[in-house]
C-alpha cells in the first residue's frame, strides 16, 4: 500500500489509540488466569494478535466482540495438539510477543518439546540471554537452525521450577517481563538479579502494574535490580480497561507541535508509561501544550533543539528526530544504540529517509544529531518499521510537495489507524 502526503495542518481532535504494551500483558494474564476475564478497549494489530494466536496454541479461547476481548485462561495452560510436539509459527515480528511468551510456555504443564520458530528480522532479536536465565531455573531448551527455510527453532524439552538466576538490564526489558509473567506460576519461589542496570525501567514498571491488577504481588528492591517471586500464586480473572498509548499519540502530538492545532483524548496523564516522557520533551523543546485530566492539546509552536537521552525511550527516537527539523538550533539525541536491533536499523533507516526529504541529520554510534530543515516531499522507505512510516509521514505534513509513503501497511504493527486517524484532522494549507 502506498500513502500519499502533501503539506497539511492537522486541526482537529482525535482518541489516542489503545496502548500496546497494556494490551499484550493484560492479554497475557488473563490468559494464566482461572476463568473468563473481559479486557475492553484492547488494541487490535499486528503484534497483539500475535499474542493472541500464540496463546491459543494453548488452548485460550478467546472471543472477540466490538471493543472487547473476552478469555477464558487456564494457569497450567493447556494440551490442545494431537501431535508429539507444539510448534509455535504464528510470531513474526513481534519480539514483544517472543520475549513474553517463551518464559510463559515454561510454565505449561503439557509434557511434550514446545518449537518456536522465528524468521526474518526477528531472528536478529536478542534472545540468549534470556535462555541462559531461565536455564538457570530449570528449564532445558535447544537452539538450532533449520537448514529448509533458514529459520530458527528454539524447542523447550522442560519448563520452570524455580530458583535464582540473573540477567543483564541493559538489553531489553522484555526479558524481565516475560519472566515476571512465568514465575509466579513457578513451583518454588524465584529471585531475578540484573547484572546491569535496567533499561526502559518503565516498561517493567507497565508489566509490575498490570501483574498487580490481576492479583500478582512481586517484591522489588527500590533501584529496580532484584525480583524476588513467590512460587504458585494465582492470578485472578477480571474486567480490565486498557489506557491509551502514548508511544502512539506522540506522532498527532509531534504533528500539532510542527504545524497544527491537534487535541488528543485518553491518554491517562498519570500513566506508567514511559513515552509519556513525549510531553516534557515537547514542554522543553517549547512547544505550546495545555495538558488537563486525559486530554492533551498542542499547537503550532516555534520549537527549539535540545538533548534528549533515550535510554529509556527508544521509541520516541523516529519522532523525535522528525521534531529536530522543525527546531531551531541543533537536536541531539543519544543512548539509543539498542535501536539498532529494532525492526529496523532505525537509526539508520531514519536517517536514510530523512535525508530524502533533505534534512540535515547525522548518525552517531548510539544517537542522532539533527539541525533545522526544509523539508522536502520525497518517496519514502519505511524498511518494514511502522514507527519509520509514521515518523516520515508526519514529516510530510510539513514538507514542501508530495511525500510518498511505500509499504505503508506496516504500521498495522501497533497503530492500524494511524492513516484515518490523521486523515481525520487534514486542514489544507
Amino acid at each position: 500500500m502506498r500513502y500519499e502526503i502533501t503539506k497539511t495542518t492537522l486541526k482537529g481532535t482525535t482518541d489516542a489509540p489503545p496502548s500496546k504494551s497494556y494490551t499484550h500483558r493484560a492479554i497475557i494474564c488473563a490468559s494464566l488466569a482461572n476463568g473468563r476475564s473481559k479486557i475492553t478497549n484492547y488494541l487490535e494489530s499486528n503484534d497483539t494478535n500475535e499474542t493472541i494466536l500464540t496463546l491459543k496454541k494453548f488452548g485460550i479461547a478467546m472471543e472477540k466482540s466490538d471493543n472487547e476481548l473476552n478469555i477464558w485462561g487456564n494457569e497450567n495452560l493447556n494440551d490442545v495438539n494431537e501431535g508429539e510436539k507444539i510448534i509455535i509459527d504464528t510470531i513474526k515480528e513481534s519480539g514483544s510477543t517472543l520475549r513474553f511468551l517463551i518464559p510463559v510456555a515454561c510454565i505449561s504443564k503439557i509434557k511434550k518439546p514446545i518449537i518456536f520458530v522465528r524468521k526474518g528480522r526477528l531472528k536478529d532479536r536478542p534472545v540468549e540471554p534470556l535462555m541462559d536465565a531461565l536455564s538457570k531455573l530449570g528449564v532445558r531448551y535447544e537452539i538450532r537452525k533449520d537448514r529448509a527455510d533458514d529459520s530458527e527453532l528454539i524447542t523447550i524439552y522442560q519448563g520452570i521450577t524455580g530458583g535464582k538466576t540473573e540477567i543483564p538490564g541493559n538489553i531489553s526489558s522484555q526479558f524481565i517481563t516475560g519472566l515476571l509473567f512465568a514465575c509466579s506460576r513457578a513451583e518454588n519461589d524465584t529471585e531475578i538479579n540484573l547484572t546491569t542496570e535496567i533499561e526502559s525501567k518503565s516498561y517493567v514498571k507497565v508489566t509490575l502494574d498490570v501483574l498487580n491488577d490481576f492479583g500478582i504481588t512481586i517484591d522489588v528492591s527500590e533501584d529496580m535490580r532484584k525480583f524476588k517471586i513467590s512460587g504458585n500464586l494465582s492470578y485472578k480473572n477480571r474486567e480490565y480497561i486498557v489506557e491509551g498509548d502514548y508511544s502512539s499519540a506522540a506522532f498527532l502530538l509531534a504533528a500539532g507541535a510542527i504545524n497544527g492545532d491537534i487535541i488528543v483524548k485518553n491518554l491517562n496523564t498519570n500513566s506508567k508509561q514511559g513515552d509519556r516522557e513525549i510531553l516534557n520533551i515537547l514542554g522543553s523543546m517549547n512547544a505550546k501544550i495545555e495538558i488537563k485530566e486525559n486530554i492533551i492539546h498542542v499547537e503550532k509552536s516555534n520549537l527549539k533543539g535540545i538533548e534528549i537521552d533515550a535510554k529509556n525511550i527508544p521509541d520516541l527516537v523516529p519522532i523525535c528526530a522528525v521534531l529536530g527539523c522543525f527546531a531551531d538550533g541543533e537536536t541531539k539525541i543519544f543512548n539509543a544504540e539498542r535501536l539498532r536491533l529494532k525492526e529496523s536499523d532505525r537509526l539508520k533507516a531514519i536517517t536514510q529517509e530523512l535525508r530524502k526529504m533533505n534534512a540535515d541529520i547525522e548518525e552517531t554510534k548510539d544517537g542522532l544529531i539533527i539541525r533545522k530543515s526544509d523539508l522536502k516531499g520525497a518517496e519514502i522507505n519505511p524498511h518494514n518499521d511502522h514507527r519509520i512510516a509514521m515518523s516520515c509521514a508526519i514529516a510530510g505534513l510539513s514538507a514542501e510537495g508530495k511525500t510518498t509513503i511505500n509499504d505503508a501497511e506496516c504500521v498495522n504493527k501497533s497503530y492500524p489507524s494511524f492513516f484515518e486517524d490523521i486523515g481525520r484532522c487534514f486542514h489544507t494549507t
